[in-house]
């Protein structure tokens, strides 16, 4: 599912966006917002409410190489510290392959483009679970 703020996120994020003790739905803009600032390709949001414990949303990008791959992860991290969300855990920079950043609520996931095409997380996470299957 492609975003609907991959056209609208041209200037600064609202106020109100910027503020301490936001939820889920106005970190994920932000991130947004970032990864948009930092020239992130094919930006996809998955909304795992209901689906997993282990965040409310997924969003996945491409770096066009590991040193852009880096240099967003870099930012989106960055951002984050001065935005007051210090418990954000990084994994992969080390490669720039792939790498992982996990803000609690929000998790970003940084793939050069074939890695990306190799792990295929859209398809993964977008997919129906067998109990949602069942009752259609």
């Amino acid at each position: 599912m492609q975003t609907a703020l991959e056209g609208a996120r041209r200037g600064a994020p609202p106020a109100e966006l910027v503020s301490e003790g936001m939820g889920s739905e106005a970190l994920l803009a932000e991130i947004s917002h970032w990864l948009d600032e930092a020239k992130a390709e094919n930006v996809v949001v998955i909304d795992l409410r209901g689906k997993s414990s282990i965040g409310d949303y997924m969003l996945i990008a491409t770096g066009r190489s590991d040193r852009h791959v880096g240099a967003i992860a870099d930012q989106i991290q960055r951002k984050l510290k001065e935005h007051g969300h210090g418990r954000v855990r990084v994994e992969g920079m080390e490669a720039r392959d792939w790498v992982l950043i996990d803000a609690v609520d929000v998790i970003v996931h940084v793939f050069r483009p074939e890695v990306r095409e190799f792990y295929n997380l859209e398809k993964m996470w977008s997919a129906e679970r067998p109990s949602e299957s069942a009752a259609h």
